[in-house]
């Protein structure tokens, strides 16, 4: 018999990256009384990630809970960005509503259909919070009209139309039902909380039926090992009970294991339980190879619970073992298994990510992925843990369709920059096969620009953008499907420096190759021949000897006490050296240090192999 559990409520907080979803969480967290009064709690408490926190994003969806009254409040945050899209698609399986959060200057932006889009598939129901309402420049009336017509244009039904709309800051910890009520002293949560009780369904299953509980997220502890998140549709689960796990998409999949450890979720911890009920978010732990997309279920009626189809990658980077003559020297972990087993390791976390073993090339692996950044937060991570290894520049996955043409992932993508630098941008993005479709004044003297662009279009892209607009710009983009083959793209135009051999970079050596163009790296440090070590304004690439010291003589020169100037180096980032390196470059990436080079790294070879191409 199908009941409802009107003690629990099962909600995902869902936005566009930086629109305040974390934000919002915190203080849900604090209004409903979870931390003690005195208690020291960090800004963002749920971004846990090391890189989470210094990137000020949300990259994996995390659970918890609150109490308002007498009911149970499950929340999940979720990821803004495109990149962690699959974060967002998975978990929303396990909720029975949505708050969407709006910034209310910036509007509606990409993700945030996207979001919404993953929401109406699985018929959930909505709770619009505009944030930020008390941002000087704030558009709230603007921002309504432009969210009712991405409803229209998703499809909305009439209860989903009809939807409550608040207005919050969450930075303030307050919202409102009306904009009438923001001068209101005594001002906070509680008609957040009061709308979620009301318009979010309470869960439904059939608490005698033969248990069922979908992975949806899989956590890790070091004492307890795998740990599996999900919502109990059905029946209830009891501590050192026995259950099958099968798979709705493998059937060979069908073990007999015993549940050693149950968990509800508390504010930020887990609480062991002894038995939890239909409607609930429980974690459970003992299982050792439990994959997200598994159903926990009954041993003698099991029935896998479908799971919702993930996104495909749109992108690719080959990562290798490193054979520069400087490998070994940092890492932990640098040979071909080491890499293989961790990258293997990441799809049991990772439902969006794709490795491959690359055919005739052992100590390589085909690493497919949702974005640049998606890879990137891989690339760090394990550069983080030890591993040393290179990796190729990023292509797009191309798909050919029924008529036999070759088609690429598309981007639409959302620009917010000053007046008076749309046109180098427009004249960029048109140059990397962009379709302007929309251009839009907004307050202060900015600009919002809609373009359609090949996915491959925004591969090194980024920091160009943030030096043509000043570092002003806001640039944002997610997947838009695909389409027919835009042409050839000519990803840089400046060629690089290269190191004429190994050795250590000197000052005498490094003056006179800064005059060729703008270095990347400080004397004193160690080179090999092919490391490029710099960036020439011309198309060509150059050799220059960085290592070369200036010839003693018995001969004293005027300006001989002169000290050598030299430029800053300039420094990339992870980021900013994925984008630079080129098809015929690699990235060596080590615990320590980031060291761009060429493919081939002997001269002669290089220029054979350019000269036949």
């Amino acid at each position: 018999m199908i009941c409802k559990r009107e003690d629990i409520r099962n909600i995902a907080i869902i936005a566009h990256v930086d629109h305040g979803k974390t934000t919002m969480v915190d203080q849900l967290l604090k209004q409903s009384g979870t931390f003690r009064e005195n208690q020291d709690v960090a800004e963002r408490v749920m971004d846990s990630n090391d890189i989470e926190r210094e990137r000020g994003i949300t990259i994996l969806a995390k659970n918890t809970a609150v109490f308002y009254k007498d009911t149970k409040i499950n929340i999940i945050d979720t990821p803004g960005h495109a990149d962690f899209g699959g974060e967002v698609e998975r978990v929303l399986k396990m909720v029975n509503g949505v708050v969407l959060v709006v910034d209310a200057f910036e509007g509606v932006m990409p993700q945030t259909k996207f979001v919404l889009q993953k929401a109406f598939e699985l018929s959930l129901s909505v709770i619009v919070c505009i944030n930020k309402i008390d941002r000087p420049d704030a558009r709230p009336d603007s921002v309504i009209d432009e969210i009712l017509e991405l409803f229209i244009d998703l499809n909305a039904n009439e209860e989903q139309l009809d939807c409550p709309f608040l207005f919050a800051s969450a930075k303030s910890g307050f919202a409102v039902n009306d904009l009438k009520d923001l001068d209101n002293p005594d001002k906070d949560l509680t008609p957040l909380f009061e709308s979620i009780i009301k318009n979010i369904p309470a869960p439904e299953g059939d608490p005698d039926a033969p248990a069922q509980m979908l992975i949806s997220t899989i956590d890790y502890n070091e004492f307890t090992g795998r740990v599996g998140i999900g919502k109990i549709d059905n029946g209830s689960l009891k501590m050192n009970s026995e259950v099958l796990i099968v798979n709705h998409h493998d059937e060979s999949r069908n073990r007999r294991v015993r549940i050693t450890k149950l968990y509800s979720f508390d504010g930020l911890r887990k609480i062991d339980c002894s038995e939890a009920g239909f409607g609930d978010i429980v974690a459970v732990s003992g299982i050792s190879d439990l994959k997200i997309g598994d159903t926990i279920c009954d041993t003698v009626q099991p029935q896998a619970i479908p799971f919702q189809k993930i996104s495909e990658p749109t992108i690719s980077m080959d990562f290798m073992v490193n054979d520069s003559p400087l490998a070994g020297r940092e890492g932990k972990f640098v040979t071909s298994r080491h890499i293989r087993d961790r990258l293997f390791n990441e799809l049991n976390t990772d439902v969006s990510l794709r490795v491959e073993d690359t055919p005739g090339q052992e100590n390589s692996f085909k690493v497919s992925g949702r974005g640049e950044l998606h890879l990137s937060v891989l690339i760090e991570n394990m550069r983080r843990e030890g591993y040393e290894f290179a990796v190729s520049k990023a292509e797009v996955l191309y798909h050919t369709d029924e008529n036999g043409k070759r088609t690429e992932p598309m981007e639409d993508v959302f620009i917010d920059l000053p007046d008076e630098y749309s046109g180098n941008v427009i004249q960029s993005l048109s140059q990397r096969k962009g379709e302007l479709l929309g251009m839009n004044p907004l307050n202060g003297g900015y600009t919002r620009l809609h373009f359609s662009i090949p996915s491959r279009g925004l591969i090194g892209y980024r920091g160009q953008f943030m030096t043509e607009t000043r570092g002003n710009g806001i640039i944002n983009s997610s997947f838009n499907g695909y389409s027919e083959y835009k042409g050839d793209i000519s990803y840089r135009k400046n060629g690089s420096l290269i190191a004429f051999e190994n050795g250590t970079a000197v000052t005498y050596g490094l003056f006179n190759a800064q005059d060729r163009g703008t270095l990347f790296i400080s004397p004193g440090e160690e080179v090999y021949a092919g490391m490029i070590v710099g960036e020439n304004p011309r198309a060509e690439d150059i050799e220059v000897n960085v290592c070369k010291t200036k010839h003693l003589t018995n001969t004293r020169a005027a300006s001989a006490d002169e000290a050598l100037r030299l430029v800053p180096p300039r420094q990339l980032s992870l980021e900013q050296a994925l984008d630079y390196i080129d098809t015929d470059e690699l990235l060596e990436i080590t615990p320590d240090n980031l060291r761009l080079r060429k493919k081939i790294l002997d001269s002669t070879a290089r220029y054979r192999a350019n000269k036949k191409s």
